[in-house]
């Protein structure tokens, strides 16, 4: 994945309104699209034990870079499976380790 912009390569500012801006159309997309994606291929899967989750983050990865391409700086993608696929497994570690923690620091009673 390489983060460009129109005019050339972003500087370091500009990268970290860039990758702003792009984490909030991530954000915003699995919000609104991931969980009806997610319920309508509910039956996949339940038949693949769960790994076809990593294809709903790796499409909506993709999703992600299609809207941003529209944006002065965008995200690129060099070959979408693997690296897609890759990325979506990443993200699924990560959000785990994250929603753990937070779990373990947040009281269920308050």
């Amino acid at each position: 994945m390489e983060l460009t912009a129109d005019v050339g390569v972003p500087s370091t500012g500009e990268s970290i309104v860039a990758l702003l801006i792009i984490s909030v159309v991530f954000g915003l997309i699995n919000a609104v699209i991931r969980p009806i994606v997610s319920f309508l291929s509910l039956p996949v899967t339940c038949l693949t034990l769960g790994l076809f989750t990593l294809v709903i983050n790796a499409a909506m990865l993709w999703l992600t870079v299609w809207i941003t391409s529209f944006l002065p700086v965008h995200v690129l993608i060099d070959t979408f499976f693997w690296t897609t696929i890759l990325a979506a497994l990443i993200i699924a570690i990560v959000s785990t380790i994250v929603n753990r923690l937070i779990a373990s620091v947040t009281p269920l009673n308050p």
